[in-house]
């Protein structure tokens, strides 16, 4: 493990002997206008107090470390002493120390290019330049000299030296601006105890609408941010109306004033993420501003977003967790509060739906994986922690949190909410602490419930087993459950829930006594816990034919969800599964269930699919998404899903190059009521260019159309996915060996080298890829190295390269062995599926 990479053993010891009390950090930004100029002037001082006793000795003194990342460090002083510089690339050495010191620390950091730390981006369009911090877990450290571990809480003060003009923001209001020979100089109000993760600062000439919430005698100044060529798409009004909603729902929920002043939100370029907590500068991507069309799904998934980071101000920023082990504590309740306050007071009421669906999938699939992990995880190190953020930590959490407010009851879920931040407001806490509050709350064994699903892995599979008398539910990896059984009946031609079981249920089998003869059988219908669902054979005839027919978009989604468990695990035909999307995916009525199913159909067409069977399928599919484009109502949002989904599917096939060449070029008549908005010229464009059916002249237009940030994104993409051995070569070379490319750069790049599923192309770089993969770990920032590990992996026809690197890398580091394991078992999956299709 290289110094970077801290210890949870080690952290402990250091948080143990040496207090945070303030910190405050000058950064000179000046320079970020010259991309020449690769860094920048960054002076942290540190006030700490240190226990020798805790060290290990009252009698001797205290040495620790600061942590800092990046070009230089210059100088290092404690109360006024320079101190020689002991700096490994990753830590300070600091000895000598004994009770309360001041230590200032000045050095240069560097401007970053994959959204770690101090990311800068110059606009396209305009060629201004902006700048976002993004943290998570363990980059503070490289913009500022810090104690980066979540417990050693501080007050900061940050000041911040920039251009003149530009907008400069952080955590905090601003307390005073001087202006000097075309700079400003701006400090900020100190703030209240936060850990260095959520710590923020962002400056660039960013556009601003600004709003207010109110409650009582508490007045919360809004803003809204984002790039200014990028201002006419911010929907802000919208933004802010669910701001307010968020802001109402978890004061009365929490009965806790939102304690950080301000309410910031700025959407950023080259994210690496969906949005980060920050408190009083909520960071989110620039995706949730939308340059054309957008689909219910997509208002929806936004207005998730920021309620989810709304919840994590109390969960997560006032309550912060001790150690990433306990990373739940804020996301499993983020995740949860997000989809519960989206149905409670947004105009989306199908928040639940959505859920069950989309983020319930990611668990289950994250939960399969041979490196699934409890809720409440052993979190080793940094690396460690940096791939936890996954769908146990977030969506199992967040299914399994629902399940203990049904459980304990939801009134007595948020009290004991209301209690813990009470009792820790400002500090840090574990497991222990939490489901003490709840216990007190409630009254309940809530103990017993962690054990049985926060401190295990896995999942059950229900079934039903039944004959004319009786049915069984029947459960593998047997936990307790408390669910709902529905009975559905076909009347009318429609299937209609007749009546519902509802069941406690602990063993491998257990009774449900006599059903009759429903027509379809639904284990844990209102998704009330977390497991798979199998249908019976009679089920599953009846959705066959009638699925689209179910009002209740919840039971929907979970049959939705049960057809592609089974599908995913080889107990249901890709071709038997395929044929009940393209039978009732043009009548599915939910955007976000809409969305999923077609991009599901689009996964089982290019990996379960025998290879025999799949040009059929291929063409079975693009025909089916054109036809129901052109039967989807004008602009309706049914009818830009399919758009896209035809954009996904003449990738593989080029049944419908002619149309699509046309309408691009205006020579032919697009639906009524599509808008060819820019995302969608770009998806279309590329699916010609994966075919060979479109140029680099025409992509070079397209460019001259849109030259934004996302179209030059877009146009790397398309260059590298023309289907040209040399071209991929090159791509694959530049992916691994260009240093210049951001984050969004590479990530474009790798979607050429991948586009269209074409191993005919890539397959001879197969050996290479493994022989890369631990140089790009120890070269590039994990970030950067997690994308090309993951990106570029072989999906080929055997296990034999993989096996070999993993058998050959026992002493690799952990989380790229847990990254090469997780590719490897995609892959097995898919080799399983393939070969338990029928002949």
């Amino acid at each position: 493990m290289t110094s970077a990479n801290l210890s949870r053993a080690e952290t402990a010891t250091r948080s143990a002997a040496v207090s945070v009390l303030t910190a405050r950090v000058e950064l000179d930004v000046t320079t970020a206008p010259d991309v020449d100029e690769t860094g920048f002037a960054t002076v942290s001082t540190l006030e700490i107090e240190t226990d020798a006793a805790a060290a290990g000795s009252a009698e001797s003194d205290v040495e620790t470390w600061v942590d800092f990342i990046g070009e230089s460090v210059e100088a290092v002083e404690v109360d006024g002493v320079a101190r020689p510089v002991e700096w490994d690339g990753a830590r300070v050495r600091i000895t000598g120390l004994r009770g309360r010191h001041i230590v200032r620390v000045a050095a240069r950091a560097a401007y970053s290019r994959s959204g770690e730390g101090m990311h800068r981006f110059v606009d396209p369009v305009d060629g201004q330049t902006y700048l976002y911090t993004h943290y998570e877990p363990a980059d503070a450290r490289r913009v500022m000299a810090c104690f980066e571990q979540p417990d050693m809480k501080a007050r900061y003060t940050f000041v911040v030296t920039a251009p003149a003009g530009w907008t400069v923001l952080s955590n905090q209001a601003v307390a005073d601006r001087t202006a000097d020979r075309g700079a400003q100089r701006v400090e900020f109000a100190e703030t209240l105890p936060i850990s260095t993760y959520i710590t923020s600062v962002a400056a660039g000439p960013y556009h601003r609408v600004e709003g207010e919430w109110r409650r009582g005698d508490q007045v919360v100044p809004l803003g809204v941010y984002c790039r200014e060529s990028l201002a006419e798409h911010l929907d802000a009004d919208e933004i802010l109306e669910i701001t307010g909603q968020g802001l109402d729902f978890f004061a009365d929920a929490f009965r806790y004033a939102y304690p950080w002043g301000k309410y910031d939100q700025i959407f950023v370029p080259e994210y690496n993420i969906g949005a980060m907590e920050n408190p009083g500068l909520v960071t989110f991507t620039e995706a949730y501003v939308f340059r054309g069309a957008a689909t219910v799904a997509q208002h929806e998934g936004r207005a998730n977003t920021i309620l989810h980071e709304m919840a994590h101000m109390w969960f997560g920023d006032l309550v912060t967790m001790r150690w990433w082990d306990d990373l739940w504590l804020k996301e499993s309740f983020a995740d949860y509060m997000g989809a519960h306050a989206t149905a409670a007071v947004t105009r989306f009421p199908d928040a639940w739906v959505t859920f069950a669906a989309r983020r319930k999938a990611w668990a289950y699939l994250q939960d399969q994986l041979p490196t699934t992990h409890p809720i409440v995880a052993d979190i080793a190190d940094l690396e460690a922690a940096k791939l936890n953020f996954d769908g146990i930590t977030y969506a199992k959490g967040a299914s399994v949190l629902k399940q203990l407010v049904a459980f304990v009851g939801e009134e007595e879920f948020f009290e004991g909410a209301r209690q813990y931040f009470a009792a820790h407001a400002f500090g840090n806490t574990t497991l222990d602490d939490l489901l003490r509050h709840l216990a007190a709350a409630s009254g309940r064994d809530v103990r017993a419930w962690s054990r049985a699903w926060l401190e295990t892995t896995g999942m059950s599979t229900l079934r039903i087993e039944r004959d004319a008398e009786s049915a069984v539910l029947v459960q593998s990896d047997p936990r307790p459950h408390r669910l709902r059984v529905g009975l559905f009946d076909v009347r009318d031609e429609r299937l209609v829930r007749t009546r519902t079981i509802d069941a406690d249920i602990a063993h491998e089998r257990t009774p449900l006594g006599e059903i009759g003869a429903a027509d379809l059988v639904l284990a844990n219908d209102g998704d009330l816990t977390y497991a798979k669902v199998r249908l019976d054979a009679v089920s599953l005839d009846a959705v066959e034919a009638a699925l689209s027919t179910i009002d209740d978009a919840l039971a929907r989604g979970l049959v939705w969800s049960a057809l592609w468990n089974a599908t995913r695990d080889g107990d249901l035909p890709a071709a038997r599964y395929l044929g009940i999307v393209r039978r009732h995916a043009g009548a599915e009525t939910n955007s976000a269930l809409r969305a999923d199913v077609l991009a599901n159909a689009s996964f089982a067409v290019g990996h379960y699919v025998t290879a025999e069977r799949r040009p059929q399928e291929r063409a079975a599919w693009l025909e089916t998404a054109w036809q129901q484009l052109a039967a989807a109502d004008a602009g309706s949002d049914a009818q830009l899903a399919w758009a896209r989904s035809v954009g996904s599917a003449a990738r593989y096939d080029d049944g419908r190059v002619e149309e699509l060449r046309g309408m691009l070029a205006g020579t032919v008549a697009v639906p009524d009521g599509l808008e060819l908005d820019p995302e969608l010229r770009w998806a279309w464009l590329t699916a010609l260019a994966t075919t060979g059916h479109a140029t680099v002249a025409e992509a070079d237009a397209e460019l001259r159309r849109d030259p934004t940030a996302k179209g030059r994104t877009a146009h790397l993409t398309v260059l590298a996915a023309r289907p040209d051995a040399d071209v991929r070569a090159a791509a694959w070379h530049s992916a691994w060996e260009d240093t210049t490319l951001t984050n969004d750069h590479l990530s474009a790049t790798i979607a050429g080298v991948r586009a269209g599923g074409r191993r005919d192309l890539i397959a001879a770089f197969d050996e290479a890829y493994f022989a890369r993969i631990r140089g790009v770990w120890s070269a590039r920032s994990i970030e950067i190295a997690a994308r090309l590990v993951r990106g570029l992996f072989p999906e080929g026809e055997s296990l034999d390269l993989v096996d070999a690197w993993l058998a050959r890398n026992e002493d690799a580091p952990a989380a790229l062995r847990r990254i090469v394991t997780e590719q490897r078992d995609h892959l097995a999956r898919d080799l399983r599926v393939r070969a338990a299709q029928p002949s």
